[in-house]
């Protein structure tokens, strides 16, 4: 089995107490609280998102456009051609099942609940700000707004997170922890002391809320489509919970099978499934719309998106303040708050790729991937709507996939689908979440002990089960879900800025790019002392090397130009002597 990048053996994990005990004690606080007082907890939530929304919303708004800027930087630089891992080291998956792992766990289940309702909503009811003259530019418009949400901006924040790990991890050897990454920040002692474990323990925080709440939206479409294969006339929560403790027990079993044996298997399944949802409604669908809302939605999307990147509260007031309270601003934090579980998995996976496939890889590939889900899936859902299916009216955002696939044949086999693909997006999510959750806790383990891989996984049922208890379901337990997801999200959006700035100081110090700016001084030093001591006819060749003084070489050079500096000081003297006229 191997050992860790730190050394540690696989096969006895060790368990930090503090972070496992601490991260465990709040978050079972937590499920007590929601238990006991539900509302009291709605309440409190309920304030506290108000607060951080109005006064720290313009805060996620510049972060998630700061780390696009920073990762896309990172692939062009000089720092792509870094390795994660050994110089020649190949990746340790094949790229397809490297994407569609990524993808699964990314944002799997988001991806159902919003298919079809973020472009249908845009639709019906424009961003504030935006009046489109007709059906044609609504659609452009919603568009534009939901790639903005879902492609290179979620993408680029799980991006610069998973390689900070996998750099620190594969490339310096270190724990795959998110506290490891900050050692050239705070140093070795610090990272491994209170504040590395201050920094594991709101990464793990982050991650139990985050993959919560996608096992809460998984849970709330899973219960619409009973509704609408009329298995029940009504879905309460207790049918809710029931959903999330039988999915939580399934992920549990994947999860302590392995990466490998486990999430790769049913990655791939999905994928499948997934595409063949896409074809049908492809085909079955308004075909020429879908193809036409490619080109349009990329234009469309770069036409906007200055002004997408750099709307706040301050540029149409109040109205743009609720508007991004539910979307703009909620998706951010929802995003950051997935960080440190899609982080650290894709970094887990990403073994020997280079920072410039891994950017390219994790950003671009699944952003294409998005831009034809919701052309696809998004554009059907507008042309019924356009065309009077009231699916926007009559249907709730759980149940407006499964609205739009009633319009078609076979409707009760492709909810089926749907269904299907919700329950497994919703166990490679959460065993993803649980295994970085028992890494977090066992000092960077990359094959956390089982028990621990239950306990959290048990723990991220819970909590999700708690979040859908603050409301009665429908668009309360979603309100839930959401506001809970921002909150735990805010710290750790202080610790990813802190995270790129100890990134950019390891990567100076690559070993890779210290030799390449050795190999440049060198170089320049060569041709310095070559044009001096030849005046200019030499060569360069590349032979045995032999023991060189650098600095005895730097020393000549330097020489060489002081001295050449002051002939030519000597010249313009003794020129300006000589045009001076002589006495009498």
């Amino acid at each position: 089995m191997g050992t860790t990048p730190a050394g540690h053996s696989l096969h006895r994990p060790r368990t930090d107490r503090v972070v496992f005990g601490v991260s465990a004690g709040l978050t079972l606080a937590f499920v007590l609280w929601g238990g006991l007082s539900t509302d009291s907890l709605a309440d409190v939530s309920s304030k506290l998102l108000e607060v951080v929304i109005h006064n720290g919303g313009w805060a996620f708004v510049l972060a998630a456009s700061g780390f696009v800027v920073f990762a896309l930087w990172l692939a062009f630089s000089r720092y792509g051609r870094i390795t994660l891992g050994k110089e020649g080291e190949r990746p340790e998956f094949r790229t397809v099942s490297w994407i569609a792992m990524m993808f699964s766990a990314g944002m799997g289940i988001g991806l159902m609940f919003y298919g079809v309702n973020e472009p249908l909503t845009h639709f019906v009811d424009p961003p504030p700000g935006n009046e489109p003259v007709d059906a044609g530019a609504r659609m452009a418009d919603a568009m534009a707004t939901t790639l903005f949400h879902w492609t290179l901006h979620p993408w680029a924040i799980y991006a610069v997170v998973g390689l900070a790990i996998a750099y620190s991890a594969f490339r310096r050897n270190r724990r795959q922890t998110i506290s490891a990454t900050f050692t050239p920040l705070i140093g070795e002692k610090a990272a491994n002391g209170a504040p590395g474990r201050v920094i594991d323990i709101l990464a793990i925080i982050a991650t139990l809320f985050g993959s919560a709440a996608s096992l809460g939206l998984g849970a709330l479409q899973i219960g619409s489509g009973v509704q609408e294969l009329d298995w029940m006339s009504t879905v309460g929560t207790g049918l809710l919970v029931a959903i999330i403790a039988f999915l939580t027990l399934c992920f549990v079993v994947s999860a302590v099978s392995g990466v490998e044996k486990g999430i790769q298997w049913l990655s791939n399944i999905n994928m499948v499934l997934a595409a063949l949802l896409v074809v049908f409604l492809f085909v079955a669908g308004p075909t020429v719309l879908q193809l036409d809302l490619i080109p349009t939605s990329i234009g469309a999307y770069f036409a906007d998106l200055p002004e997408m990147a750099a709307r706040t509260e301050a540029s149409a007031g109040d109205d743009v303040a609720t508007w991004l309270s539910g979307w703009t601003v909620f998706y951010w934090a929802w995003w950051i708050s997935w960080t440190p579980f899609v982080g650290m998995f894709i970094a887990r996976i990403s073994r020997g790729r280079t920072i410039r496939q891994f950017i390219g890889g994790v950003i671009l590939v699944p952003s294409v991937v998005s831009l034809i889900w919701f052309s696809v899936l998004g554009g059907t859902g507008m042309r019924l709507q356009e065309n009077g299916a009231g699916i926007a009216g009559e249907a709730t955002p759980e149940g407006q996939l499964f609205a739009v696939l009633n319009e078609f044949p076979i409707a009760g086999v492709t909810s089926l689908v749907v269904m299907i693909l919700v329950g497994i997006f919703f166990v490679s999510g959460a065993d993803a979440a649980s295994i970085v959750m028992g890494t977090l806790s066992q000092k960077g383990t990359l094959e956390p002990h089982r028990f621990v891989v239950i306990f959290w996984g048990a723990l991220t049922g819970a909590v999700a089960a708690i979040m859908l208890l603050i409301g009665e379901g429908g668009t309360t337990a979603l309100d839930g879900l959401q506001n809970l997801t921002i909150l735990a999200a805010v710290p750790f959006t202080v610790v990813m800025i802190g995270l790129c700035v100890a990134l950019m100081k390891d990567l100076r110090q690559d070993a890779r790019i210290q030799r390449s700016e050795r190999g440049e001084e060198a170089v320049e030093l060569a041709v310095i002392t070559g044009s001096e001591k030849y005046d200019g006819d030499f060569e360069l060749r590349i032979g045995p090397a032999e023991d060189v003084d650098m600095n005895e070489v730097r020393r000549r050079a330097d020489t060489s130009e002081l001295t050449r500096i002051e002939a030519e000081h000597r010249s313009e003297e003794e020129e300006r002597e000589h045009l001076q006229p002589r006495k009498q």
